[in-house]
Formats: C-alpha cells, sequence, structure tokens
C-alpha cells in the first residue's frame, strides 16, 4: 500500500487542480475586479470539484504567466488569503504549487496545512523562462527548518517547456532522483498543461522505481484515464475539467463527474 491511501483516501488517487486566476503582481491582474473576483472564483471551481467527486485538490497560481523561479511576496501572500478564505468550504486533502518556486511551494503548505506539494525540485534546464536552476539540498533543508517534514513532495520529472541541460534518459533521473532524494512521488508529464503524458514514459519510469508512487501529470482525460491508471498510481488533473477541456475555462462539475464516475469503476474492477 502506498502513502496515497493514508494520506489522500484512496489508491489510483485523482488529484484536480484548482487554478487560481492572475494574482497581485502578475501581468494580467485585473486591478478592477480585485482579489474579490479571484476568491470568487476559486471557490466556483473548488465546490465543483468536489462535488464532482475528486480525491484532493492542489492549488497553484496557474495563471501567474509566464511564471518566475524566483517567486514574490506578494504571490504568496495572495494565494495564503485565497486558501485562508476557503479553508471552511475544503472537504477534501488539499496541496499547493507556486509555480515555479519550490521553497515557497512549502512556505506556502506550513502556512495553510497543505498535505503536499508538486515542484520542479531536481535538475538544471533550458526553458522558456531562461535557464532554470535548482538546489534540492537546499530545498530539502529549507523543509526540515520550517516544520514541513510531513509535507509530500510530489518531484515533476518532466518540466513542462524545458529540457535538461544533460543528455540524460529518463529512466536515469527516475533512478538517480529516486536514489538521492527520496521523492514521495514522481510526476511525469507532456510538453505543457493538458498535453497527454506518454504511456511509454510512464510505464519506462515505473519499470525502474517500481516502489515509489508515479503519477501522470498532465492530459489525462476521460477517453485515457483507464489506461494511464493501470500504469500510474494516479493522476494530478486540470484541463480536462474545464467547460469544453480548455485550459482557460472554468471548471464543469458535469465533466469532473463524468470523469470519476469513470475513475471510480477503473477501481472497482482491480479489486
Amino acid at each position: 500500500m502506498t502513502w496515497l491511501k493514508e494520506v489522500l483516501g484512496t489508491e489510483k488517487a485523482i488529484i484536480a487542480m484548482c487554478h487560481l486566476q492572475p494574482l497581485p503582481g502578475d501581468p494580467y491582474y485585473d486591478f478592477d475586479k480585485g482579489m474579490d473576483y479571484i476568491c470568487e472564483m476559486a471557490k466556483k471551481d473548488l465546490l465543483a470539484l468536489q462535488e464532482g467527486g475528486v480525491d484532493a485538490v492542489m492549488f497553484s497560481n496557474e495563471f501567474s504567466l509566464p511564471y518566475l523561479t524566483d517567486v514574490k511576496t506578494e504571490t504568496v501572500a495572495a494565494m495564503a488569503r485565497i486558501i485562508g478564505e476557503l479553508m471552511p468550504l475544503i472537504q477534501v486533502p488539499f496541496g499547493v504549487n507556486v509555480l515555479w518556486d519550490a521553497k515557497k511551494s512549502l512556505d506556502l503548505a506550513v502556512a495553510t496545512g497543505a498535505k503536499f506539494v508538486r515542484e520542479i525540485f531536481t535538475g538544471v534546464y533550458a526553458s522558456d523562462f531562461g535557464l532554470w536552476n535548482t538546489n534540492v539540498g537546499e530545498t530539502v533543508r529549507h523543509q526540515r527548518h520550517i516544520g514541513a517534514a510531513n509535507v509530500k513532495l510530489l518531484f515533476n520529472i518532466v518540466p513542462e517547456a524545458a529540457a535538461y541541460l544533460a543528455n540524460r534518459d529518463i529512466e536515469s533521473i527516475a533512478k538517480s532522483t529516486v536514489f538521492n532524494n527520496r521523492p514521495d512521488a514522481l510526476c511525469v508529464s507532456g510538453l505543457t498543461a493538458g498535453t497527454e503524458t506518454s504511456t511509454q514514459l510512464l510505464q519506462n519510469v515505473k519499470a525502474v522505481v517500481p516502489e515509489t508512487v508515479v503519477l501522470a501529470n498532465t492530459g489525462v482525460r476521460l477517453e485515457n484515464v483507464e489506461k494511464q491508471l493501470s500504469i500510474a498510481d494516479g493522476a494530478v488533473v486540470g484541463t480536462t475539467f474545464k467547460f469544453d477541456g480548455k485550459f482557460e475555462n472554468q471548471v464543469d462539475v458535469a465533466r469532473v463527474k463524468a470523469f470519476m464516475d469513470k475513475v471510480r469503476s477503473f477501481r472497482s474492477n482491480m479489486r
């Protein structure tokens, strides 16, 4: 049994993304609508995801485009306010993802009581955001320093819109990441949000680290969820839950329910 059962309540867990609108300091922040509007949109998405039956949610500043790798204080403060206001309504385990800053994700997790964070913890990349470096040793020490030792770390090992500077295959990356860092999960992604994760890639990663939780991180849809979950231990799902399956839209509860009905049927057939 993996930690997914203990922390999220089930194996083959579905972690749903609650994407936050552009925040203060972001290029596309709407000054006229302000923070109240952002909180209201987050509330609608959270309630739709929970009504649809997801196992967990992850709050992310998904619309803080283009992303920073050293996130500003105002972003974390805004995310903390939103989650704080939603706290009485949150009925499932939740995590956070401050794109793309591992330390600030952990800071937000401690402030809000999040159970997990997803981040780019390791590697050096050539990315759309410039040269992208990490320092996992420093990050994990920061995790312990701020009292976040119980926060699960979901390592994204296929960064979106980026490529490793070193010429290494995904199997080598997965094996060394697990050996050196003891991640709670590895997230395997497509190129961008909504792009299907290769089942071959999932299979290759799971084969070399069979004792580690492996999550399909992008592009899991109603049509492919059974195939993805037949390999992965769970999935992070965002775009397909939205109206018309479009990244920029709000969550459509009917799409969530149809998806989760199929997931529950798949889990029942596994027993």
